[in-house]
């Protein structure tokens, strides 16, 4: 069983990068991120456990409470790694 994903510091937040072969699309904060996996779509909050997973076709959602910021990405990967969260996808625009 894996251990549970430390949080200390980062104040219920996630860091997101999403970066496509040609740029960085989006670098900031978020409450939330639904992504589209391979196999369906996946929910990311703070805290989450570490994962590692193949993206689908579809759009990337991207909440920090204020405002939320869609892409659309096709193929690639989404990383979650103590509330950061990496989507490297084989193309991303935005939505």
């Amino acid at each position: 069983m894996a251990a549970p994903a430390t949080t200390e510091g980062t104040g219920g937040t996630l860091h997101v990068s999403v970066i496509s072969p040609e740029a960085t699309i989006y670098e900031g904060e978020a409450d939330q991120v639904i992504a589209p996996g391979i196999n369906g779509s996946l929910g990311i909050l703070h805290g989450h456990a570490p994962l590692m997973a193949l993206l689908g076709t579809g759009t990337l959602r991207i909440d920090n409470g204020r405002e939320q910021k869609s892409f659309a990405v096709s193929g690639g990967f989404l990383q979650v790694v103590v509330d950061q969260v990496t989507v490297l996808s084989e193309s991303a625009s935005a939505a």
